[in-house]
């Protein structure tokens, strides 16, 4: 235990996602060791990302505007839409560079266990955003884990009657792994997605 404002600050930093206390340990001595005009920049950047950003009013991603650069960018197909988990899973996929569609993002993933049903996150206003027949294929991106999974489910369910083509993102065997240490899903998964050789990737 330290003097107050240091184990204050431990605290504070051992509250974030993937910090342990050790890490929280580590990050509070460097912020004292570091000089103050460093410490200054990172308290401003704080203070701006929860005074500036909000989310976009029509794909729900992280912005400064009420329209996100993605959802400004008339040269994106509107007839493409990706729907995913979170903001970060839209700089995942844009990081590929391999599609120029939009987003949708739900805000979460179906999770009983957590209280998070449908209802929390937003179905309904995909649904809103498919009634004007733009989208012709809905790209279901949600995480390869047992929520994301049920929320693929979920929205496959809601989106078959619209009548639209639906897809979900390959899942399989990581480049550069090793079938030992594949688990059962994803071996299965591989399996599943396997393609003649010779065809298109």
């Amino acid at each position: 235990m330290y003097d107050g404002a240091v184990q204050s600050l431990i605290d504070e930093l051992g509250r974030l996602p993937g910090i342990g206390p050790k890490s929280a340990q580590r990050i509070a001595f460097h912020i004292l060791e570091a000089s103050e005009e460093d410490m200054v920049a990172l308290a401003t950047a704080i203070t701006d990302v929860k005074s500036k950003i909000r989310l976009c009013e029509i794909c729900f991603n992280v912005s400064e505007h009420d329209r996100c650069a993605i959802c400004r960018d008339d040269n994106r197909d509107t007839g493409l839409l990706c729907v995913v988990e979170e903001s970060q899973d839209v700089l995942a996929i844009e990081r590929t560079r391999t599609f120029n569609g939009r987003y949708h993002v739900l805000g979460g993933a179906i999770n009983p266990i957590g209280g998070i049903g449908p209802e929390q996150l937003r179905v309904r206003e995909l649904l809103t955003r498919l009634q004007d027949d733009t989208v012709k294929e809905v790209i279901i991106a949600t995480n390869p884990n047992l929520e994301g999974e049920a929320t693929a489910t979920y929205l496959t369910r809601m989106l078959a009657p619209v009548g639209m083509t639906l897809s979900r993102l390959a899942s399989g065997l990581p480049v550069g792994g090793d079938l030992e240490y594949a688990d059962e899903v994803t071996l299965g998964r591989a399996f599943e997605g396997r393609r003649k050789l010779g065809e298109t990737p």
